[in-house]
């Protein structure tokens, strides 16, 4: 049975607060980001960087990606580099450890960025998760497409 998405346009933002994240981030750590051209995380991480992002890209099966060193996990993001957003780009049955990891990791480091989920990754644990510890969670959103409506 297919999982049916949240189709509300912001899902509990409003237009002003959505434009607050974009325009407060500069660095995204995309998670799953791939150098296969077909992938939607190619796609998209390009057009951040495109629009002045800095992307980290995550995952431990790639060595780049946009001529971007890859990271093997959020662990393995240097210390003095601040993380604004984290973009999770995995199956939906790993959202959960991988909000449980970033939880775990904020706690290492004091950072706290907004985990923003793709279309059909959230989870209601992982949300509840998030959420529980301070998060902010944007659940079943392109992130391009969000943030074109916020240009």
């Amino acid at each position: 049975m297919q999982r049916k998405l949240n189709r509300n346009p912001l899902s509990g933002y409003n237009r002003n607060s959505m434009d607050q994240i974009f325009s407060s981030s500069k660095t995204i750590a995309v998670i799953g980001c791939s150098s296969k051209s077909y992938r939607t995380s190619h796609l998209i991480s390009r057009y951040l960087m495109e629009n002045g992002y800095q992307i980290i890209p995550i995952n431990p099966n790639e060595k780049s990606v946009h001529g971007v060193k890859c990271l093997p996990s959020i662990y393995d993001i240097p210390g003095d580099v601040e993380v604004d957003i984290v973009n999770i780009f995995r199956n939906r049955k790993y959202t959960l450890k991988l909000v449980q990891d970033l939880v775990d990791w904020a706690d290492e480091t004091g950072r706290k960025p907004v985990i923003w989920t793709q279309l059909n990754v959230s989870t209601p644990e992982a949300k509840r998760v998030a959420e529980e510890n301070g998060f902010r969670y944007v659940e079943d959103h392109c992130i391009m497409i969000e943030h074109k409506h916020a240009l």
